[in-house]
């Protein structure tokens, strides 16, 4: 997700985007372990997504 989409987001829409994230990286994770996984690189881009959209609740906390 992009940065810019990230910071329109209201504190309740980027709260459920990043549980929706946190789910979607468990799936993610239980593929590898299983051998299912395509595409290794969605779980780096996911858990990049999931410290920003965390960096910008931080943010908006200060």
């Amino acid at each position: 997700m992009e940065l810019k989409k990230m910071r329109e987001m209201t504190e309740i829409e980027l709260n459920t985007e990043l549980d929706k994230m946190k789910k979607e990286l468990f799936n993610l994770r239980f593929q590898h372990v299983t051998g299912q996984l395509e595409n290794p690189v969605k779980m780096r881009e996911l858990k990049k997504d999931i410290a920003r959209a965390k960096t910008i609740l931080k943010e908006r906390e200060v």
